[in-house]
């Protein structure tokens, strides 16, 4: 579930008065008029004053009426969902709202939650020096499911644990949709026979939600989500020619969270060869296998993406659990088996020679020795070999600052005698994350 559902939860479980606001992309009087609607159909006391005819012509007031009532034997809770689109219809709202704060509410038992999904702007609405800076008892993020939690709600094998991530994310509802005994492709085609699936649907949500307007930032969300990971390969395959526009949009896709931006990770870090990649597992499969193809998936040929998705699995594996293996070894971090590393990126060259899936060390920004570098073999059945611990050897080499570094093998399906320093299955990947 998302955060609005477990407000939701919240509210019902605790049965105290509130109201809900959802609140719209629209002017400012329209967003008035819509929370006069909510509070009126809401349990707060003020919800009669309003049916009986009740106005306001400002969000301060429209505050205050909405906490009248509130008393310690009798607390009341006021939810604004989507934060951020007020404040892009109103830049004014920010100030509103400290205004009814710091006037009224803070003195009476009044909970306000505000819920956003701009991760961006809601951090920009309670920095410094933002009207509302210091004035949140509570800052929460709401986190998606991690690899080990869908492995405890899918009842799956920490190897399929891994896969399925790679599929639905970290969201509880496909996880849920997907039964433990039922095979990739017939969940596939399965969900891709109906083009209101939530695996299909879910992201096209997102995606409206976030890029209403800027439609320049999808287009190139869209590039890196097909592969492309460098900026001269998202400019060619987005259409954003301008560079300027594409640093810009880059720079939002960023900033929101969606995608992350990497230089090469050594002992110095690479300041050049910087790349790109979409964030979330789930976003990163649906815009690579589904959202080029939504027209055949309408028209009922869900079938032919489902037969694409399998011949390119392997390929797309391979690259797309790389990210997620560095997370969950960091994860694993302060170890001593890996030195005194506590950060894990991964090292290129323009060329790719070499091209280092791991590469651990203590300092985020400037190291000044790797502790370990490591290769990811993530086969079906193939385990990890002895070429691939010597490849792993001749590449170390080639990462500045790593030449007496452990070499840290990981395997989807077991070794094959690699005399490697630290060998790490998919099921000890999964014991960095927190038990559910």
């Amino acid at each position: 579930m998302g955060k609005s559902r477990l407000v939701e939860e919240f509210l019902e479980r605790e049965s105290v008065s509130h109201v809900f606001f959802q609140a719209p992309r629209r002017p400012r009087s329209d967003a008035l008029e819509r929370f006069r609607s909510a509070l009126a159909d809401s349990t707060l006391p003020a919800a009669g004053a309003v049916r009986g005819g009740a106005t306001f012509a400002s969000w301060p007031a429209a505050l205050e009426l909405a906490a009248a009532g509130a008393a310690p034997e009798r607390p009341l809770v006021l939810v604004i969902d989507e934060l951020p689109y007020l404040v892009e219809q109103d830049n004014g709202f920010p100030s509103d709202l400290q205004e009814a704060w710091d006037r009224r509410l803070q003195r009476l038992s009044v909970l306000l939650i505000c819920v956003g999904s701009d991760m961006r702007m809601m951090r920009t609405l309670t920095e410094y020096p933002s009207e509302l800076h210091d004035r949140p008892t509570r800052e929460m993020v709401v986190p998606p499911f991690s690899p080990r939690e869908l492995a405890a709600l899918s009842f799956v094998s920490p190897e399929q644990a891994f896969d399925r991530y790679l599929v639905v994310g970290g969201f509880p509802i496909l996880a849920r949709s997907w039964p433990a005994s039922l095979p990739r492709k017939e969940f596939l085609s399965r969900s891709l026979a109906d083009s209101a699936n939530a695996l299909v649907v879910n992201a096209q949500r997102i995606l409206e939600a976030e890029f209403e307007t800027d439609l320049r930032a999808r287009d190139v969300l869209a590039a890196i989500g097909h592969g492309e990971r460098t900026f001269t390969a998202i400019r060619a395959a987005s259409g954003v020619g301008n560079e300027k526009s594409l640093a810009r949009a880059l720079a939002v896709l960023v900033s929101k969270g969606l995608v992350d931006s990497r230089l090469p990770y050594a002992a110095p870090p690479g300041r050049k060869d910087r790349r790109y990649v979409v964030v979330d597992p789930y976003l990163r499969f649906w815009l690579r296998f589904i959202a080029p193809n939504i027209d055949e998936i309408d028209r009922g040929r869900g079938d032919l993406v489902v037969a694409r998705i399998e011949r390119d699995w392997s390929t797309f594996r391979g690259r797309a659990i790389e990210p997620i293996i560095q997370r969950s070894v960091e994860r694993l971090l302060p170890d001593p088996r890996f030195g005194e590393a506590r950060f894990v990126g991964g090292y290129w060259t323009r060329t790719n020679d070499p091209e280092v899936d791991l590469v651990g060390a203590a300092d985020r920004d400037h190291p000044t020795v790797v502790d370990f570098v490591g290769s990811i073999k993530w086969r079906e059945a193939a385990p990890f070999t002895r070429r691939d611990t010597e490849r792993l050897i001749e590449e170390r080499v080639k990462v500045p600052g790593a030449r007496a570094a452990r070499l840290v093998g990981v395997s989807r399906s077991g070794f094959a005698a690699p005399a490697l320093d630290v060998e790490l299955t998919a099921g000890d990947l999964l014991q960095g994350w927190p038990a559910p």
